[in-house]
């Protein structure tokens, strides 16, 4: 593709297709939103996950919503190489760390998160936290998925 060609998708989201279908992510996002964690860390997770699933239109988003809640671009330049980066806390290492093993699941042999990282980030966080970090993870995988398939290209808006 040349820098004149806009891409488009295949389809438009199928979220969008079928109302009913985003009355019930909105409310998703809502509850783990109220869910008590950072929304710093929430944008990360999302960012991760968006990043280990190759989808340019989420990691697109992703950097856009960190950054409307004051990531600065030292950390998001970061986010790909945490463990290495000193960039970041024990809880959001914790909460990355959960993000990339419920996010690869596929590429582990036994339990897909592994007793340690499951007991890491539960040390960190609360269960009504844990739950809204896993909701973060799991909606991202769901649009990380949808928007690969449909090829939604970066920069789209709803």
């Amino acid at each position: 593709m040349n820098a004149a060609t806009t891409p488009t998708a295949r389809m438009k989201n199928p979220a969008m297709v079928l109302p009913d279908a985003m009355k019930g992510i909105q409310t998703l996002y809502q509850a783990m939103y109220q869910g008590g964690v950072a929304p710093q860390i929430l944008e990360l997770v999302h960012l991760r996950a968006s990043q280990i699933n190759g989808c340019s239109a989420c990691v697109f988003a992703g950097v856009t919503g960190a950054k409307k809640h004051g990531e600065s671009d030292e950390r998001l330049h970061a986010v790909a190489a945490w463990r290495e980066a000193p960039f970041f806390t024990e809880e959001e290492r914790a909460a990355l760390a959960l993000t990339e093993a419920a996010t690869r699941i596929a590429d582990r042999s036994g339990k897909a998160v592994p007793d340690e990282i499951w007991n890491e980030a539960a040390d960190h966080f609360t269960e009504e936290q844990l739950s809204a970090i896993i909701l973060m993870i799991a909606l991202t995988n769901f649009f990380n998925r949808i928007n690969t398939t449909i090829e939604e290209p970066a920069g789209t808006t709803w």
